[in-house]
């Protein structure tokens, strides 16, 4: 006996649903974390997807919650190129955030003993 199906809802379904259309990633090389003073998990390019709704506070235990499931979801990648073509592949709208430059003076530790240093030198 074929299966019945009730006459309302029932709906023509495309072959292939384009479901990343509304979906919008961020392209980015995370930044070093102020508890670390190594380069670990920077190298990498990261691609996450930007909340569709706010999250919410659950009332009777204070709880944030989301029903975005797309907030867990973190993929990464060697090449920012990588992470671009993986986004136009599966029609995924993104953003990409260049890498911020880390500008370091170049100090030495004889440079605070030098006799043209600028600020008395005291312990």
């Amino acid at each position: 006996m074929p299966l019945q199906l009730p006459a309302r809802g029932v709906g023509i379904i495309p072959a292939r649903i384009n479901r990343y259309s509304v979906m919008t990633a961020r392209i980015y090389k995370p930044s070093k974390t102020a508890m670390q003073s190594g380069l670990a998990k920077t190298k990498a390019w990261m691609l996450d997807f930007e909340p569709e709704a706010p999250r919410t506070v659950e009332p009777l235990m204070g709880w944030t919650s989301s029903a975005d499931m797309r907030q867990q979801v973190r993929l990464t990648f060697h090449t920012k190129e990588e992470a671009i073509a993986y986004c136009e592949r599966h029609g995924i709208a993104y953003q990409v955030f260049d890498e911020p430059s880390a500008a370091r003076p170049a100090i030495s530790y004889s440079d605070n003993f030098a006799f043209k240093r600028r600020d008395a030198w005291t312990h």
